[in-house]
């Protein structure tokens, strides 16, 4: 009688097929679900190329005109799918030029597979053309990373990269696959990954923790709720709101966390951190308690840890050990996917009503209104301002729009002023803080999500970081509204100049070109306003766009981006003007 192995072994040369390592990637790629890639082609992944040839009615290949670019598409299409997101790229430079990307998408937990060809594996080590030590370069900045030299092991190499990527906290691993071993034949079996020895992705609740942290929040006179992107990436929206309504706590969120709650949900209290809203900020360090739901605690939200939440027990609910006190201390930490662990944790809660301590972040709301936005969406001065742009077109949109930023100050006042109905409705750069990003990364959005509005706001210094990125748009016909708010200036940096070194403008003042000239290049209609008056028009013309636009506006030169709590300082230090 045959053992349970050899049945598994027959099983397994019963199914398997003869072909080159190169097909034996595409055909992994299919058994996992892809459908786009986003590549550049060269000389040592060319085998993997010409496999690709015969499949392009399953895989649709984008060919960007940058790898970065490339990285950059797949994350935005993975933000907004919540899939893993898939690029191709050569040896040497094909493969260095993707490390922003990775790093990128390692600081935003965001799921990213790349393969890259490499030089065959007899000159490994002989710095032969286009050789690098891609999987030295990447280490730092992937969750995990590969190199194959056996055609053999590309389907187990593959299977491990897609469950190491989407599981758990997510992020970006790379598999280097040698020219030899794409060349090469194999007998293809493919076996989904489903656990790895060692490996743990998922913590299970303590049970024991969670009763102790529903004792906290019942207690709690002025709780607030932290909301980060570990909500959406664990897709537990309907949880959170569960929770939130149950327990009447207001909710803030992080820039990531944008768009899990919706913007006009009563117990929205706004954006935390150093360009958020005045309210939690200063109600940071009046909360006697914190829960922390899906967010790591960056600087950019924490300001002087040494005076953050002063007042407050914290709850952190979270997925990654690492990240538990890392920064600030946990009084009760929840370790898990918040999607499991906010059920429970909302079983155990009474139904509660804050109403008191929600009238005081409305105080703050109408302070800052009256100071702040009322001058942004209503300006008496001449020039347009980048808030009521931002505004207007969410508007336009019906506030139903997947956002795209790049980053400096339009991406703050994107997080500020447009507005959200659904969850996964914003790509943007949060940890790296990458310009370029917003392109590119608009591209991979629109094709993630083709029934949906994607408009992406860029500034003049960013865009040039990736603007050969209008090629693809153009060649693949992506249907992206881009929103260029041009000040002339690289304006964040400019802004910290004039607050912090006496407005020495050193090297931020732009002479750009002419942006309209160069979108007719790549056959992209645009207009460009720089009259308040002409705004409205232009706006809805590009709305009614059925293909990609730019729509160029010229605002205040030396606008500034307020509420503002400076670089060291407390969130109660929160800076008005």
């Amino acid at each position: 009688m045959e053992t349970q192995s050899q049945l598994l072994m027959k099983e397994k040369t019963t199914k398997t097929t003869r072909m080159s390592g190169s097909e034996a990637v595409i055909q992994s790629l299919l058994r996992e679900g892809t459908s786009i890639i986003f590549g550049y082609p060269g000389g040592a992944i060319m085998p993997i190329y010409d496999a690709l040839h015969d499949h392009q009615k399953e895989l649709h290949h984008v060919l960007t005109r940058h790898e970065q670019g490339a990285l950059h598409a797949a994350e935005g299409y993975a933000k907004v799918t919540g899939k893993v997101g898939v690029c191709f790229a050569t040896s040497g430079p094909g493969a260095t030029n993707t490390v922003t990307g990775l790093a990128n998408a390692m600081m935003d937990s965001t799921p990213v597979v790349l393969i890259t060809g490499q030089v065959v594996s007899s000159l490994l080590g002989t710095d032969a053309f286009q050789e690098t030590d891609v999987v030295g370069v990447t280490q730092p900045v992937t969750k995990w990373n590969y190199q194959v030299r056996r055609a053999e092991d590309i389907p187990a190499a593959i299977a491990r990269a897609f469950y190491i990527a989407r599981s758990g906290r997510p992020g970006p691993v790379v598999i280097d696959i040698t020219k030899d071993a794409q060349i090469n034949q194999l007998d293809f079996y493919y076996e989904p990954v489903k656990s790895i020895r060692s490996y743990t992705p998922e913590y299970p609740a303590d049970l024991a923790q969670i009763e102790e942290a529903a004792r906290l929040i019942n207690l709690s006179k002025k709780p607030l709720a932290l909301v980060g992107q570990g909500v959406i990436i664990g897709n537990a929206e309907k949880e959170l709101l569960d929770f939130l309504e149950k327990s009447g706590i207001p909710a803030a969120w992080t820039l990531l966390g944008l768009s899990a709650v919706p913007s006009d949900h009563p117990l929205n209290v706004g954006m935390l951190g150093m360009h958020g809203n005045y309210g939690p900020n200063i109600k940071t360090n009046e909360a006697d308690l914190i829960v922390a739901i899906g967010m790591r605690f960056d600087d950019r939200v924490t300001g002087d840890l040494s005076r953050y939440a002063t007042n407050a027990k914290i709850i952190h609910m979270e997925i990654d050990p690492a990240e538990i006190n890392k920064n600030v201390h946990a009084d009760v930490p929840i370790l898990g996917n918040v999607k499991k662990t906010l059920p429970l944790l909302t079983e155990k809660i009474v139904k509660n009503d804050h109403s008191d301590w929600l009238k005081e972040f409305e105080a703050c709301q109408r302070v800052e209104y009256n100071r702040i936005i009322e001058k942004q969406l209503n300006p008496i001065e001449k020039g347009i301002t980048m808030g009521e742009v931002v505004a207007k077109v969410s508007q336009a949109f019906d506030n139903d729009a997947i956002m795209v930023t790049d980053v400096g100050q339009h991406q703050m006042m994107g997080a500020r002023y447009f507005k959200f109905k659904q969850s996964r409705s914003v790509v943007t750069s949060g940890g790296l803080g990458t310009m370029g990003f917003g392109l590119p990364a608009a591209m991979g959005a629109k094709l993630g999500a083709p029934d949906r509005q994607v408009c992406v706001f860029v500034g003049d210094g960013g865009l040039q970081m990736t603007i050969q990125e209008l090629g693809t748009i153009y060649q693949t016909q992506i249907p992206v509204k881009i929103v260029l708010l041009n000040n002339n200036f690289l304006g964040m940096v400019r802004q910290w100049q004039e607050l912090f070194f006496d407005k020495r403008y050193a090297s931020t003042e732009l002479i750009n070109p002419d942006f309209q000239t160069i979108a007719k290049g790549y056959h992209i209609p645009s207009l460009k306003v720089s009259e308040r008056q002409d705004l409205d028009e232009a706006i809805q013309k590009m709305v009614e766009a059925d293909g990609p636009f730019l729509l160029e506006v010229i605002v205040e030169k030396e606008g500034n981006v307020f509420p503002m709590v400076p670089a060291g300082a407390s969130v109660s230090d929160i800076r008005l003007e």
